[in-house]
């Protein structure tokens, strides 16, 4: 344990958010974090796991002193049953509880698109009291354009950010003739679907969008009928942004289908996913992310390493890493655990992240990071070292796009606290 955590604080020196890197915070403080995420119902197993992935991290952060040799960080579950109804209901526990920061990600963004609009209330009514908004996972762009907050930072690649990398890198295989899309019908699901069809038609004038689907999200227990008008379509390639059980299920139905089509995923890698896949993915499904523990650029296989001895897990959701190194590079620039004094820090902060340099754009917060297209294939030592779930595949990196490609404009117009 202990050579592992050395290991982990030379990275996090060399990743630029080592305390000594800034004068920090002179009073022991505590940071207490609200994670506001599924930890019941149809999406618990991905909360649940998440949950981990936060608990790990900062365990890591806080051996490190990585905001400084004076503050520590705390996360505080909250169960927001995957609604954003119930998300608002335990964002006022938090704050009642005197929590000053809060995350959500696989509460979805239609759940975080309301936890803006309340945060944004409270800190008006309440400036002394502050909430800042860690998104590390809800990728509607609407959240860091016509939305935007000063009080909330975007971790994860937003759908366009992603979809730029993967109709580009789709754009130039000939043997791509006709795509299905099929999304669960919420927000981000929504502009998934639309970026998708804009973009790759955009590209490739010749491919045909055969079918475009819209599902109720965790609510389809057999997605049987879907796959059925899958394989009627003829479609060669199937693009969907379904994530956790919506994402098991389908995979399912198409294997019991024997459905050939290849499959183009964005949250392939999460929880339940890969198992689900098993031999029948191999070359066949692909990612789209911000990491792979086999990829070259990887700079966090400490963290991976550890949680998967620790949790007998697969670190796979790498925002979360990302938002607490911003986080406590932050604070420790900042010389404060104050919400408006950290946000000011964060912006247009730069720290060598999960795959490469990664930056805080001040104009929307919204990470600026690069953006791979990976693919299930066996573990062979070479280019798959790392397998999940114990499948013996892994997701093999096949294109990297760097963060200045796969940037996408912001029509952000951020009001900014005069304190």
């Amino acid at each position: 344990m202990q050579t592992r955590i050395r290991k982990l604080s030379a990275t996090m020196i060399s990743l630029g958010i080592a305390a000594a890197l800034y004068a920090a915070p002179t009073l022991a403080q505590t940071v207490r974090i609200g994670y506001i995420d599924p930890l019941s119902g149809a999406f618990a197993n991905v909360g649940a796991n998440q949950l981990k992935h936060f608990e790990y991290v900062v365990e890591q952060m806080n051996a490190s002193k990585a905001a400084g040799p004076n503050v520590k960080f705390e996360v505080v579950p909250f169960d927001s049953k995957g609604t954003p109804q119930e998300t608002l209901t335990v964002l006022k526990s938090a704050i009642d509880k005197g929590i000053r920061y809060v995350t959500l990600g696989a509460s979805g963004s239609g759940a975080a698109l309301a936890l803006i609009d309340a945060v944004n209330k409270h800190n008006e009514r309440e400036p002394d009291r502050s909430v800042l908004f860690l998104n590390y996972g809800a990728v509607d762009p609407t959240l860091t354009n016509e939305k935007c907050s000063y009080w909330h930072f975007s971790f994860d690649a937003n759908v366009p950010m992603k979809v730029e990398a993967l109709t580009t890198y789709l754009a130039k295989d000939k043997g791509i003739k006709n795509v299905y899309l099929i999304h669960q019908n919420y927000s981000a699901g929504q502009q998934s679907a639309r970026y998708v069809r804009d973009m790759l038609t955009r590209k490739r004038q010749d491919l045909k969008i055969v079918g475009d689907d819209l599902h109720p999200l965790g609510q389809v227990k057999d997605f049987s009928p879907y796959v059925a008008k899958i394989v009627s379509s003829g479609a060669d390639t199937v693009i969907t942004q379904n994530w956790g059980n919506d994402l098991v299920l389908l995979i399912k139905a198409a294997k019991d289908a024997n459905l050939k089509a290849n499959f183009y995923t964005f949250y392939g890698d999460l929880v339940g996913s890969p198992a689900a896949f098993g031999a029948a993915g191999e070359g066949r499904v692909h990612n789209v992310s911000n990491w792979s523990r086999n990829s070259d650029k990887s700079t966090i296989e400490p963290v991976a390493a550890g949680f998967k001895a620790k949790y007998k897990e697969d670190f796979a959701r790498a925002s979360v890493y990302s938002t607490m190194a911003f986080l406590s590079a932050a604070v420790a620039k900042a010389r404060s655990v104050e919400p408006i004094a950290v946000a000011q820090a964060m912006e247009g902060l730069k720290i060598k992240g999960v795959s490469g340099e990664e930056e805080m754009r001040r104009g929307d917060h919204q990470l600026q990071q690069a953006i791979m297209v990976t693919t299930f294939a066996k573990v062979d030592g070479k280019k798959v070292k790392y397998d999940v779930e114990g499948t013996g595949f892994g997701f093999a990196p096949d294109s990297v796009m760097e963060s200045y490609v796969a940037a996408q404009p912001t029509s952000c117009q951020m009001a900014r606290p005069t304190k």
